[in-house]
């Protein structure tokens, strides 16, 4: 994971959706390097703790805040108290409206089939239902709260991370797919909503990356080892890559940036 300094220096806190590993925990890092305090929101269980306590231990490490939430995103009363608790956090630093980075980067999904011979193979509405809700939904409710409470203003950016299967078909993908797809819908419409306010959108595709959610999709091998061969830059993306990525969009310089889904991946999604 990144975790020196950046040229790049930005000022003030991000909030991380899935903070403690993958694309979160590294781009957690990346934006501490940069100068940035972290507000992170994970889900751990004890034996996956430890990976939430290093991204801790490495902001901190460089100099800056790390305050992180171990709860359910996608909790509606979880939310409103993690809201609350960075609300009162930048009212005591005197930094109302200087959250610049939000980052919804959560993966937990169902991984089955729209149609098959057994129900067990099936997703069901309610499985459905939840991937959307947490893959996707959830980035509008976070939006419309860091708004509304005044802790994102101008300046501000909203990243969400998105797959090469928002517009193509896996073997279990369904609906993971289906969240990806209304997640880029959820993006265009928060940057034409939120351009007056001065605060950017944009969804981030990353190439095939060996992060602890992707290697729980069914003939995951089978998926990198395609990716590794077809990838021109002849490797695979890796959750780095993205964090730095995300810093540069970051500065301030960017902000004509912004409705966009932005390809991290090496080449890879424009080789047949």
């Amino acid at each position: 994971m990144v975790d020196a300094p950046s040229p790049i220096r930005l000022s003030g806190w991000a909030l991380v959706l899935g903070a403690s590993s993958g694309f979160g925990g590294a781009t957690a890092l990346a934006l501490a390097g940069a100068g940035l305090d972290v507000f992170g929101v994970h889900l751990d269980r004890r034996a996956t703790l430890p990976s939430a306590e290093r991204v801790i231990a490495g902001i901190e490490a460089l100099g800056r805040r790390a305050q992180f939430f171990n709860v359910n995103a996608a909790d509606d009363a979880r939310r409103a108290e993690v809201v609350a608790a960075m609300e009162q956090t930048l009212k005591a630093s005197g930094g109302m409206g200087t959250l610049r980075v939000l980052l919804h980067s959560l993966a937990f999904g169902t991984l089955k089939l729209m149609v098959g011979a057994e129900a067990k193979d099936v997703a069901t509405r309610a499985q459905i239902d939840m991937t959307v809700d947490v893959m996707a939904h959830s980035l509008v409710y976070w939006t419309q709260d860091v708004v509304a409470h005044g802790l994102m203003g101008a300046g501000g950016r909203i990243y969400a991370m998105t797959s090469a299967g928002g517009t193509r078909a896996l073997p279990y993908y369904g609906p993971v797919s289906a969240a990806k797809a209304a997640l880029e819908a959820h993006i265009r419409q928060l940057a034409v909503e939120l351009a007056p306010r001065a605060i950017t959108a944009n969804a981030i595709r990353a190439g095939v990356t060996a992060t602890r959610a992707a290697q729980k999709i069914p003939g995951y091998e089978s998926l990198e080892q395609g990716a590794e061969r077809r990838n021109p830059s002849g490797r695979l993306t890796t959750p780095d890559d993205v964090a730095r990525a995300l810093v540069v969009l970051s500065h301030p310089d960017t902000a004509w940036i912004t409705g966009n889904v932005i390809g991290v991946d090496g080449g890879e999604d424009v080789v047949m």
